[in-house]
């Protein structure tokens, strides 16, 4: 008898580890109509990574941004420039689980190989021809999925997945997005591993890429551009 409890108490904690692993995956639902972040903690309380104001205290411009309309600078070595709007410059977010990015690109511009490792994203193409595509996770065999997008077309990126948007057309193309977080996140895949501070260990990145030290010492020492 005692065993039989002992497997279905085990069974529990099992379900329940599951439960909170899923709902946990995600930005928490609200509780409230809203929860304005502030950044001055006095007087305030802390819910979801931000301190937040009394409801009684917000206004309009809690839950306003402007100049999206306004084109970028994308003279980098990327060619695009990607203006986040987040929790973090738009306080009115905090709690809903939302975010969007307008993303500009000068021709044959490149929004690299990235992740955002707390929301699913969804894209459409206002202006220019964008080759967009994302790779499933190594146990589903690293399949890639690619599309040419023109205006007006979507196309979603699975939560925690590799992705990337390429400018394939000569002139500009601008392109909006959205976002399942109020912070979602985003690890450049190239920057992140060889632009990382403190460096990797380039004898763990010789032996993770099958190439020669000396490769990665080269990669190491390059200028990897922030396009945010």
């Amino acid at each position: 008898m005692q065993i039989i409890k002992a497997k279905y108490l085990v069974r529990a904690v099992a379900l329940l580890a599951l439960a909170f692993s899923l709902t946990s995956a995600y930005d928490p639902s609200p509780l409230q109509d809203f929860c304005v972040a502030v950044k001055n903690p006095a007087s305030a309380v802390f819910v979801n990574g931000k301190f937040w104001n009394d409801p009684k205290l917000a206004t309009a411009n809690d839950f306003f941004f402007s100049g999206l309309n306004v084109p970028r600078n994308t003279s980098n070595p990327l060619g695009s420039n990607v203006t986040a709007v987040n929790v973090d410059n738009l306080a009115g977010l905090n709690t809903l689980g939302i975010s969007l990015a307008h993303i500009d690109f000068a021709p044959y511009g490149l929004n690299p190989p990235h992740t955002h490792p707390r929301g699913t994203e969804f894209i459409i193409v206002l202006e220019g021809t964008l080759y967009v595509g994302f790779v499933m996770s190594n146990g589903d065999g690293n399949r890639l999925f690619t599309k040419t997008l023109y205006p007006g077309d979507v196309l979603v990126f699975p939560i925690g997945l590799i992705h990337f948007q390429f400018n394939v057309g000569n002139t500009n193309a601008v392109a909006f997005a959205g976002l399942s977080s109020q912070n979602p996140g985003v690890i450049t895949i190239a920057k992140a591993i060889f632009g990382s501070d403190p460096k990797i260990n380039p004898d763990v990145l010789a032996k993770a890429f099958q190439v020669d030290k000396n490769l990665v010492g080269y990669l190491q020492k390059q200028f990897w551009s922030d396009n945010n």
